[in-house]
């Protein structure tokens, strides 16, 4: 499993991972506000564990993390970071009209046509610092039909272009995005929070296709909002309190974990390695030791059996004996 050629840098760097991104959301003043100085030593730190693929968007605080991003990797070599983002919405200022090329506004609308994919890249790009991005998605499309229609397409000749080196769709939900495998020249999708511990929907459709397909597949939301994060501390699901159920299996899963002294969120961040199709993993951080704390996912030692002690934990659950 790694990012495919498509989506390395175009130079590498050694000891580079080839499989963790960072994903820029939380940047972005995602919950919480987020300081600049605290955004860049989450960048810089990302840099100086190896991470040299960076996922942001738009949408984003409004274009807050896209240029915060930029602006940390002003002084990086471009060949040597891979640069994630999506288009899909516009953004606005508080009176809700768009706001000038490349700055940053109060919030963002749906977008789906082609003048809104070409104008959203050039906000990027200026917003970014760069003249190229290594992959273009389109961000969680609200009508499947319209976006195949009108979107996918200037996509598609963005990438024949040169501007962009691969195209893909990201969203939570696995059904409108196994339609995009089948019916768009897509290079990946993103799934988010529907191929984890906690969440296998993606599993039983999306994967086999995109893997029939020679579709690449990212996974990001792996910690579902932050409960395979910490179940005690942060137990949400899907952006919202998890129910009673949840939290229980979430606890049960975070026990047997650290009955093998592994963290919960060590193993959830790797989960998706696992999966046919999934190529990388991409996961959020706000400050520079969230940031440490799964790049040492990547190297932590998972024992193979316990695996099978979790979905033998979570069956439990599921049927009531746990």
């Amino acid at each position: 499993m790694a990012f495919r050629a498509g989506l390395r840098p175009l130079t590498a760097t050694a000891g580079a991972s080839d499989t963790f991104g960072l994903g820029c959301a939380p940047i972005g003043n995602l919950y919480h506000p987020v300081a600049e100085s605290d955004a860049e030593e989450t960048v810089a730190a990302a840099l100086a564990r190896g991470i040299r693929f960076f996922d942001t968007a738009p949408h984003y605080g409004a274009g807050a993390s896209e240029a915060r991003l930029g602006r940390t990797l002003a002084g990086v070599d471009r060949d040597t970071v891979a640069i994630a983002t999506k288009v899909g919405r516009r953004i606005v200022d508080a009176d809700g009209a768009a706001v000038p090329t490349g700055r940053i506004g109060v919030d963002t609308v749906g977008d789906l046509t082609r003048d809104g994919v070409l104008r959203s890249v050039e906000g990027s790009l200026e917003r970014l610092g760069t003249d190229r991005i290594d992959l273009l998605h389109l961000h969680d499309p609200l009508d499947v039909d319209e976006a195949l229609a009108h979107a996918m397409p200037a996509l598609v000749d963005l990438r024949a272009q040169g501007i962009v080196r691969a195209i893909g769709v990201g969203m939570v939900w696995p059904e409108p995005l196994t339609r995009f495998v089948r019916e768009a020249d897509v290079d990946v999708v993103m799934i988010a929070g529907r191929t984890t511990l906690l969440d296998h929907r993606g599993e039983t459709e999306l994967l086999p296709e995109a893997a029939l397909r020679g579709v690449g597949v990212i996974a990001a939301g792996v910690f579902n909002s932050g409960i395979l994060a910490d179940p005690v501390g942060a137990p949400f699901f899907d952006y919202r309190e998890a129910t009673p159920g949840l939290r229980n299996r979430a606890r049960r899963l975070a026990a047997v974990c650290d009955a093998r002294g592994v963290p919960l969120r060590h193993v959830a961040a790797r989960y998706p390695q696992r999966l046919p199709a999934v190529e990388a993993v991409v996961v959020g951080a706000r400050t520079a030791a969230e940031v440490d704390d799964f790049a040492d996912a990547e190297s932590a030692v998972i024992p193979d059996d316990l695996w099978a002690e979790l979905e033998d934990a979570a069956e439990a659950l599921e049927v009531g004996r746990g």
